[in-house]
């Protein structure tokens, strides 16, 4: 998969319980299929995006906050430029779909 498409995650900090990932993308940017091991709290700070879910799609817009469950299949559409702060368990690890 091309990469140069896809919203960039670097870690920030870990904790004695919890780890940050630091979320950055551009207008149009698709972040693939994918899932967390253990539930994510994701706090976006600038622009928009559609976060797509089984149970259909979600807004996530500046100033917004979102809980990801544990194992549940998603997919990110973003619409403006975007970032955001994933918070999650030191143990959690997203993995992508084949």
């Amino acid at each position: 998969m091309n990469n140069s498409n896809k919203p960039e995650m670097t870690p920030l900090t870990t904790g004695e319980t919890f780890k940050t990932l630091n979320i950055t993308a551009k207008a149009g940017m698709e972040m693939p299929l994918h899932h967390s091991t253990k539930e994510a709290v994701i706090v976006v700070l600038k622009g928009d995006a559609i976060l797509k879910m089984p149970d259909g799609e979600h807004t996530l817009s500046q100033e917004s906050t979102f809980i990801i469950p544990a194992m549940v299949e998603h997919s990110l559409k973003i619409k403006t430029d975007f970032h955001a702060i994933a918070i999650m368990e030191n143990t959690s690890a997203i993995q992508f779909e084949s």
